[in-house]
Formats: C-alpha cells, sequence, structure tokens
C-alpha cells in the first residue's frame, strides 16, 4: 500500500528526483524524506490512526474522500501523460546550499496536505487494523517501502538523468501514476477500511 501511495510523482517526489538529477545533496533529501515518511507512518499507524478507527463515521468520511482524492489525483495524471509535459523534467535544483535545501525538502513534506491523508490518515487507519503485533509489522514495512522508494528516487535520478529528461518518459510516468492511483482508489471504494 505505501509503495502504492508513494510513487505519485508530487512536489516532493519532483524534489528528490530533481535533487538527483543536480547531483546536489542527494543523502541528506533522501535521509531527510524517509526520516519523515517513518514519523508520519507511526503517528498514523499507532496514534491518529487508531483514533480514527474507533469513529466509524469518519473512516467513512475518510474512506471516500480519500478514494475521491485519489481518482483526482488519477486523472490529473493521466491528463498529463495524455497531453504530455512539454519537456522533461529539468535538473534545476542544486543551486542552493544545503540549508536553503533542507528547508525546500521540510516545506514540502510537512506543508503538504497529501502528505498528510497518505501516511497517517489512510496508512495509519489500515495499519491500525492489524491484530496485535500486527501493527509494528505493518509500519515496518511501510518505513521500509518509503526507504527504497527515496534511496530509487534521489540515486536512481542521477544515473538515469539523461533517460529521465525526455518528455515522452515523463508521459509514461504519469500514465503508471494514473493507473495506480485509480486502483487504489477502486480498493478503498470496493474493500472497507
Amino acid at each position: 500500500m505505501t509503495a502504492g501511495l508513494i510513487v505519485a510523482i508530487g512536489a516532493q517526489n519532483a524534489l528528490v528526483l530533481r535533487q538527483g538529477l543536480a547531483r546536489a545533496h542527494v543523502g541528506p533529501v533522501v535521509a531527510l524524506c524517509t526520516a519523515s515518511d517513518w514519523l508520519l507512518i507511526l503517528l498514523g499507524v499507532f496514534g491518529l490512526g487508531a483514533a480514527v478507527q474507533s469513529m466509524p463515521v469518519l473512516l467513512q468520511v475518510l474512506r471516500y474522500g480519500g478514494a475521491a482524492f485519489l481518482f483526482l489525483y488519477g486523472l490529473r495524471s493521466a491528463r498529463q501523460a495524455w497531453r504530455g509535459a512539454g519537456a522533461g523534467l529539468q535538473a534545476r535544483a542544486g543551486s542552493g546550499g544545503l540549508g536553503a535545501t533542507v528547508a525546500s525538502v521540510l516545506a514540502m513534506t510537512y506543508l503538504n496536505p497529501h502528505v498528510y491523508l497518505d501516511t497517517v490518515l489512510l496508512l495509519g487507519t489500515v495499519g491500525a487494523q492489524q491484530p496485535g503485533d500486527g501493527r509494528f509489522a505493518f509500519a515496518v514495512g511501510a518505513g521500509l517501502a518509503s526507504l527504497m522508494w527515496f534511496v530509487t528516487l534521489g540515486y536512481g535520478a542521477a544515473a538515469a538523468s539523461r533517460w529521465l529528461q525526455r518528455p515522452a518518459v515523463w508521459r509514461a510516468i504519469d500514465a503508471s501514476v494514473a493507473v495506480v492511483m485509480f486502483c487504489v482508489a477502486a480498493q478503498l471504494l470496493w474493500r472497507p477500511l
């Protein structure tokens, strides 16, 4: 579930990609994004997610609201795939120092309402439903998916910088994101939380 939610190319992932393309501060960016995800996942699974689980009406609002959000995000990605961006992702990052980069990562992470929907509410609600030690296992699995994604994204971008700057590649990425978002939205609708 974490892998399906995290692959959506949003502001945070685009920043990690740009830093990887520029080969600037990749390690600190990957570490900060991963640590932030772990913190928010734990908050969701062991805190807020458990509280939401005890409120059936709120759970239904989150279920349908989350499905609607994911569907709209999928439509946005599908539209970008259909139209094309006109240019590939450009390596515009890296011109600032480490402090400016860290500030950008913190802003993209903690001021982004989507991160709370994905990690705290959606993952937290599902994780809080796991019996006994299943919650801990769920949180560890979600954290490992996050770690693998950010390491692959940041360091993979540096290795594939030429390839990632082609518009056709971004159209394919956007199309894949749309499919994943539609599938997760359908799963939320057809299978109660």
